[in-house]
């Protein structure tokens, strides 16, 4: 359960989620919050993904419990937790330490420039961080130069760290009349498949698995 309602600790203006020093600040006040929902309302989507063996990365992990509910369900090839915020790094190092819990590390990291070796993980989840560059992306249908250019950097990042026949996840409020332009550019070797969930208002769940022979760059 969320510690603290997301609407209590919002920016002034929606460029806020923009701002690194929010996020900071934010997370050294909030113990707990998930976006869009927390694992139980999506397992029944992602469980099938899962095996022991996976390598997975959480993109954007800021005090999210996704790193831990990972490991509960039985992944064990490693489990890598990166965020923009050193703030929300910390902390989460801080409670699984306090946990006894192991076999998740946290890094700080920027989701435009992943520094991991190419095709290092068979899984890539992103929860909501997505959608912080679409904040002031202007008219949905033509989002701004900014955007655009931001959302395939995360997208060449994620693309190139996943592994042939690897899966992203995106779990998002961006209905496919506006992902699948990003996610369906030529220069990406995966599927696009989505679920909804939710009651009332529906969160998609894309599920894009990259191709078995990646070409060499």
């Amino acid at each position: 359960m969320a510690a603290t309602a997301a609407d209590d600790v919002a920016p002034p203006t929606a460029s806020g989620y923009l701002d690194p020093s929010y996020w900071d600040e934010r997370f050294g006040k909030e113990e707990h919050y998930e976006w869009f929902k927390d694992f139980s309302h999506f397992r029944h989507l992602l469980a099938p993904l899962l095996s022991p063996s996976l390598s997975v990365l959480e993109v954007g992990c800021g005090n999210s419990q996704l790193g831990e509910e990972l490991l509960r369900e039985g992944v064990a090839g490693g489990i890598t937790c990166v965020d923009l915020s050193p703030v929300a790094v910390q902390r989460m190092r801080d409670r699984l330490a306090a946990q006894g819990t192991k076999g998740v590390d946290v890094v700080v990291a920027d989701m435009l420039d992943l520094p991991f070796e190419q095709e290092s993980f068979d899984l890539v989840i992103e929860k909501g961080t997505m959608d912080v560059l679409f904040v002031d992306s202007g008219d949905p249908w033509n989002p701004n130069p900014t955007t655009v250019k931001n959302v395939m950097k995360m997208l060449e990042c994620i693309h190139r760290v996943l592994k042939p026949e690897g899966i992203f996840v995106s779990i998002t409020f961006g209905q496919p009349h506006f992902r699948r332009r990003f996610f369906e550019a030529p220069e990406f070797t995966w599927s696009v498949e989505y679920s909804t969930f939710g009651d009332g208002f529906h969160y998609f769940f894309y599920t894009l698995k990259k191709d078995a022979e990646e070409a060499e760059s």
